[in-house]
């Protein structure tokens, strides 16, 4: 569609030179957009016209249809373009942006998501913003906002600073200077109010629409572990199963949406995101070593199996996502009628039908369609068709490579081949974790060339970060623009690396980056991490991530992290910045432990203790360490760090290796006896 500006037509407009999918599908709009940059602030400045800042990202549903509706009808370009610089940005390019953005509008309406739009003056401030608007009344705002700006620009600027004086206090925290001391009272009543809100029949929390939020149930594992909590065990245990069960699920080929609609699980938006699928594989291998369970296994398997078949790049690194929509329908690549299944399956139709509930008339609000969701277990399956359990599975997984072949053959959705430092590092995590407990060396050697990936194409020499890959352009030949979370996730994932791997390059990649995380992005005077780097862009507020949402938020993984680190190397300072972090938070964790349970686990392992398990092998005994290390990982023991060598290359190794492999557990700066078996140490754990 051409650009029209003026009695001019253009074929594109500025977003045509964007790397972001998200940006070039808005290449061919009739509006006149700006990526965020110089060139479009200072136009604000120099005409005196609003800033209408459009916000999304490219798997979003509701962006393609408000793009549909609005910014390509050449009608509504034509107000947005004569009364408004207008910029699109790409929420996971510039979460900074979104960030403040999203923070004005939740204040101004109380509810927040995408596509976001907020209405600015020529410097930025908001006075106006909101999330999907009908055309006619987008067009309608639009002429009633730049009239309110004409006639009343005071009230326009007052109300600019009440608003960006709020963006400013939104998610901050006070600086609490004295250490409290924490006991199991202090998580049990978080858990207690917490516990009001499990959906005891669907599993999850609340009512629809219902998201994964994978750290509330890692949280919630190691509480019903620790805690012995039998009553929240079983929530886990139901919404595990309900989510793997559900419509959610990519039952053909893998993978987890981004939410469900309703609140059975059943109807997804159909988006599959890499951030949520690192992150679940994560809690379904963890959840495994808890309890185990066939079904977390082969969710495991199966989401590692999409991740590396449709999201990993030939260079080793993960795009970010997969669209909702194929052919401008949403979901049209993954449901599927009654007829063509039984024409596909013939006389194994009526099993597969019955076992994913597919009908005539269709399962959902898409008549004769049906979204793939489970209800019954195998067994009870196995006993309605006489069959044997093995006949049933080798029936259903027969027929589903058979639905696969024939479902790749449909017109996919999109793919957002953006790779991003942070979602990568929550992949990586998974991996470790996934490897850690299946002791599955295909995971593992994926995980290293992620890892390769990353090290060779987003870390600087000085070990500044890189957000986003660029094909072809060198890390260290560019001026590192990243974000806290970016620090943070990546510092997790090569905790966990080394942790299953012993090799000491990639713990020390995680201490470097911590040290580059403390030194750009730290603020000892509120005691917390900003989002954005101190040499970065200056936007209107400079703001702390806290609350945990569908990811941890930075300042927990940090804490979490900087724990660990303080562990391994014995460095105080990354200890006092950690403690710092979660006094700063204990008191906001009470009301409402679900935005805050990454920052839950972390008080939890404060109260319970960290182990620290040392392997010191006899010189050379690689092998050894690497059986141990595996024999000890049967166990569930969530508040541990491990580490192992045949060299005194960490304090806990130091003058411990001679010519007899030893296990020495520690805790609270005291160690046990060495021991020689895995049962020994074990025993000390338990003791």
């Amino acid at each position: 569609m051409p650009l029209y500006i003026g009695k001019h037509y253009l074929p594109m407009n500025r977003l045509a030179n964007s790397s972001s999918p998200y940006l070039l599908q808005h290449a061919n709009n009739p509006v006149d957009w700006y990526p965020w940059g110089n060139e479009a602030l200072q136009k604000a400045k120099d005409e005196n016209k609003l800033i209408l800042v459009s916000i999304g990202y490219s798997a979003c549903h509701w962006c393609h249809v408000m793009e549909h509706e609005s910014f390509e009808d050449e009608g509504v370009a034509a107000v947005m373009n004569e009364y408004f610089v207008c910029i699109k940005v790409d929420r996971e390019e510039r979460p900074d942006v979104d960030q403040i953005y999203m923070s004005a509008v939740q204040l101004m309406t109380g509810r927040g998501g995408w596509p976001l739009n907020c209405i600015c003056l020529p410097d930025q401030r908001p006075i106006y913003g909101g999330t999907y608007f009908p055309k006619n009344d987008w067009t309608s705002l639009l002429f009633n906002l730049a009239d309110f700006y004409k006639q009343k620009p005071q009230e326009a600027e007052e109300y600019a600073v009440r608003l960006t004086d709020g963006i400013k206090q939104y998610e901050s925290v006070n600086l609490i200077t004295e250490q409290p001391e924490y006991s199991r009272k202090d998580v049990e009543v978080i858990v207690a109010n917490w516990k009001k809100q499990f959906d005891l029949t669907e599993g999850g929390t609340g009512r629809a629409p219902k998201f994964p939020m994978p750290n509330n149930w890692h949280f919630l594992v190691r509480y019903a572990h620790l805690m012995q909590d039998e009553s929240v065990a079983l929530a886990v245990k139901l919404t595990l199963q309900k989510m793997a069960f559900g419509g959610i699920y990519d039952h053909i080929g893998g993978g987890f949406a981004r939410y469900s609609v309703d609140a059975r699980w059943h109807v997804p938006h159909f988006e599959k995101m890499l951030y949520d699928n690192g992150q679940l594989i994560s809690l379904y291998a963890e959840a495994y070593a808890w309890q185990p369970n066939r079904l977390y296994h082969e969710v495991v398997n199966e989401t590692i199996a999409f991740a590396e078949r449709e999201l990993l790049s030939p260079e080793g690194g993960f795009y970010s996502a997969l669209d909702a929509d194929s052919e401008g329908v949403e979901g049209k690549f993954y449901i599927f009628n009654k007829a063509e299944i039984d024409q596909l399956l013939g006389d194994d139709a009526p099993l597969f039908d019955a076992y994913y509930h597919i009908t005539e008339s269709g399962n959902w609000e898409e008549e004769e369609t049906n979204v793939l969701y489970r209800k019954e277990s195998d067994e009870l399956v196995a006993r309605q068709f006489n069959l044997t359990l093995a006949e049933l599975k080798s029936s259903i997984s027969n027929s589903r490579e058979k639905v696969f072949a024939y479902r790749s053959q449909r017109i996919r959705p999109g793919l957002d081949n953006k790779i991003l430092t942070s979602w990568n590092g929550l992949m990586l995590k998974g991996l470790c974790e996934a490897y850690r407990v299946f002791d599955a060396d295909r995971y593992l050697q994926l995980a290293l060339k992620n890892a390769d990936f990353i090290k060779q194409n987003l870390i600087t020499p000085d070990y500044r970060l890189v957000r986003i890959y660029t094909p072809g352009a060198n890390a260290g030949g560019r001026k590192p623009v990243a974000f806290l979370d970016d620090y943070a996730n990546l510092i997790e994932a090569f905790i966990a690396l080394y942790e299953v791997t012993f090799r000491m390059e990639w713990l020390e990649q995680a201490k470097e980056l911590a040290r580059q995380a403390i030194q750009h992005y730290y603020s000892a005077e509120e005691g917390m991490f900003f989002y954005t780097a101190a040499d970065d862009e200056q936007l209107i507020a400079r703001k702390t991530e806290i609350m945990d949402g569908v990811i941890s938020s930075s300042n927990s993984v940090m804490a979490m992290n900087l724990k660990k680190l303080s562990l391994f190397y014995t460095d105080s300072s990354f200890e006092q910045i950690a403690a710092q972090l979660l006094r700063n938070l204990m008191p906001y964790m009470v009301k409402y432990g679900s935005a805050y349970s990454n920052w839950a686990s972390v008080l939890l392992y404060e109260i319970t203790g960290m182990y620290e398990v040392a392997i010191a092998a006899a010189t050379p005994a690689a092998g050894i360490v690497q059986d141990l290390r595996t024999e000890i990982e049967q166990h569930y023991i969530p508040n541990k760090i491990i580490l192992g060598g045949s060299e005194e290359n960490l304090p806990l190794l130091e003058g411990r290796i001679d010519d007899e492999s030893r296990i020495y557990i520690c805790k609270d700066k005291t160690c046990g006896l060495p021991v020689t078996t895995v049962a020994d140490a074990i025993k000390q754990i338990k003791a």
